[in-house]
């Protein structure tokens, strides 16, 4: 039973050494060694600690609400004439880059200035340089993301924390959904977010009116 007890004290303690991090502006964060050098949180906007959900938010929209759908969605439409790529820019939504502008971003406006919602391209750093290993932390599951530098014990860990379409949270416990600050360029009504079940992880265009979670990432 020592033996046991030594084991999961060992457990927890590597745990807690592996999301401890820096912080910024009240907000912790970990170095994981991408090659763009670019830190992650090590929990979603609205936790209070890793394994938490936290709060959902439509694409370009900073307030949480208590229905997601396409009525009361600021940047969504189906019509390829009304908030498409150049309207949102016009507007500016988004900037030349195709990604939210700092008034339109979760991160910023929710944290401060310093973090922001990572980019499609930031998310598929993640996956490239990171392992991903679908875990259980405190009864919630979600993928353990380690880094693959030499070196570098860092890890961050990302719940499976569904997403909201309606008043309906869908598929909790069983798929990830994080939006990334990118419009996707072909159709007027999708945005870039990272979608994950136990089995893989893409980057894929979802509807922008559904409430997803955020992770956002500092320099």
């Amino acid at each position: 039973m020592n033996k046991v007890k030594s084991i999961l004290l060992l457990v927890l303690s590597v745990f807690s050494m592996c999301v401890k991090g820096e912080t910024k502006d009240g907000h912790e964060y970990v170095d994981l060694g991408l090659p763009s050098g670019l830190k992650w949180a090590t929990m979603n906007i609205g936790a209070t600690k890793p394994e938490e959900y936290g709060k959902y938010f439509a694409w370009g929209e900073v307030k949480v609400k208590n229905s997601y759908d396409k009525t009361n969605s600021i940047t969504y439409s189906t019509s390829a004439n009304d908030k498409n790529v150049d309207k949102l820019k016009s507007v500016a939504i988004i900037g030349e880059s195709g990604n939210l502008t700092a008034k339109y971003d979760a991160a910023t406006v929710n944290w401060s200035e310093n973090w922001r919602m990572p980019t499609k391209a930031e998310f598929e750093e993640l996956r490239e340089n990171c392992t991903w290993v679908w875990s259980t932390i405190n009864g919630v599951v979600g993928y353990k993301v380690e880094s693959k530098k030499t070196g570098n014990n860092n890890w961050i860990f990302l719940p499976a924390t569904g997403y909201y379409n309606g008043s309906l949270n869908d598929s909790k416990g069983n798929l990830g959904l994080y939006w990334s600050s990118t419009i996707y360029d072909n159709l007027s009504y999708y945005a870039y977010g990272l979608n994950f079940n136990p089995k893989s992880g893409i980057t894929a265009e979802y509807d922008r009116y559904y409430g997803r979670t955020i992770r956002p990432v500092v320099k």
